[in-house]
């Protein structure tokens, strides 16, 4: 195995290519369970049908934990669209589409996304009004089984050579309502400080999938305070700011 080659670096895991496979491999802090359950979720998101890298297998590497999974050659979509900016729209509209894809799967054995929002509320920093409230909120909110990936964005969509997308980085997959999932892509956008492709993105989604933008900025607060468990001071600020606000548009 080929360890020479890094593709990328994120904060617990390290990702590598040896010919056409890539090695995740995460950090020693980084619990084998997590691991394991990573790997059980791109094998169930594998039987949905959706385009992904397969997982090959589980192995650890200097005494850390890694999972080995296809390479997939191509550019991503955030890739293109900072080569492309004139086709910009045109990258937005596909983005949509793929999520749309993944709205339509089902898949019985994921956790189940309210379940997960409860826990990060629970453990988050916020007053404990604030968090009576967002449990709440939550609580009362449609209770659906579409596959959520969880961290959708431009940068985990891969568009191989051949023109087919493939969809990276199923760590935080769950199942529940697709308005959660489209307001954390909301959300990732305006954490990047685009702001506008964040509202062009919402647009599209509610357009296509026939969905209230109100319906879709109720889920924004409890996003947020599900997302403000982890995040640097500058997203913590932007996050906290927006758990007390109930438009964004």
């Amino acid at each position: 195995m080929n360890l020479d080659r890094i593709i990328a670096v994120r904060n617990t895991k390290t990702i590598y290519r040896d010919g056409d496979r890539c090695i995740k491999v995460f950090n020693s802090e980084h619990s084998k369970a997590d691991v394991l359950n990573e790997a059980l979720n791109l094998a169930r998101i594998e039987e949905t049908g959706l385009n992904i890298p397969k997982v090959i297998e589980v192995m650890t590497v200097e005494g850390k934990w890694a999972i080995v999974y296809e390479f997939i050659n191509g550019r991503t979509l955030s890739q293109l669209i900072e080569e492309n900016p004139d086709k910009k729209s045109e990258y937005i509209s596909q983005l949509v589409d793929i999520q749309l894809e993944i709205l339509s799967k089902t898949c019985p054995m994921l956790n189940k996304l309210k379940e997960k929002m409860h826990r990060k509320i629970s453990s988050s920093s916020l007053d404990a009004t604030t968090r009576y409230d967002l449990h709440t909120r939550l609580e009362g909110m449609p209770t659906h089984n579409k596959v959520c990936h969880g961290d959708f964005n431009p940068s985990n969509v891969v568009i191989a050579d051949n023109g087919e997308h493939y969809i990276l980085d199923w760590s935080h997959v769950t199942q529940g309502n697709a308005s959660a999932d489209a307001a954390r892509t909301y959300l990732l956008f305006c954490l990047n400080h685009d702001e506008d492709t964040a509202k062009e993105y919402l647009h599209k989604f509610c357009e296509k999938s026939d969905t209230a933008i109100q319906y879709v900025q109720s889920w924004m607060p409890i996003v947020a305070a599900s997302q403000s468990v982890k995040g640097n001071e500058e997203e913590q600020k932007l996050l906290h700011s927006w758990i007390h606000v109930a438009d964004y548009m």
